[in-house]
């Protein structure tokens, strides 16, 4: 796994899909991601420092995972299969042990967001969508 991080959201509000690109921590590669429009927005509501009066579903999924007792220990960007990326949120759980639950990769950037926690993606996943730094 080579650890990632959220390089850009590109928000078009006439459309549905929305774009990410994730570049790697210590190198040139980079990828994008298609996404909705309501995670990419929440996405970028964290990044900005802008509050919701309410909790949004992801701010209320990292206070369950809390309050459990869990944390999100990172996110990891597993497959690429059809076009279609998949992804895993690895949680610690109260008895130290790791839980890996099957996450769409937009909402899991959203939990890490809010997080701090680290992103990873396979090689294998790297390989098949890069984009070329011209």
């Amino acid at each position: 796994m080579v650890e990632v991080e959220l390089s850009k959201i590109i928000i078009d509000e006439k459309r549905q899909d929305q774009i990410i690109v994730l570049k790697e921590k210590q190198g040139e590669r980079q990828f994008p991601i298609v996404i909705g429009f309501l995670e990419a927005s929440s996405i970028k509501m964290k990044l900005s420092g802008v509050q919701a009066p309410r909790p949004l579903t992801h701010d209320l999924l990292v206070s369950v995972i809390h309050g459990l007792g869990g944390e999100l220990e990172r996110l990891e960007i597993d497959k690429l299969e059809a076009n279609t990326f998949h992804a895993k949120l690895v949680l610690k759980i109260k008895d130290g042990k790791s839980k890996r639950v099957d996450t769409r990769p937009s909402d899991g950037i959203a939990l890490a967001v809010r997080t701090q926690s680290p992103i990873f993606a396979s090689e294998d996943v790297i390989q098949k969508a890069i984009i070329l730094k011209i």
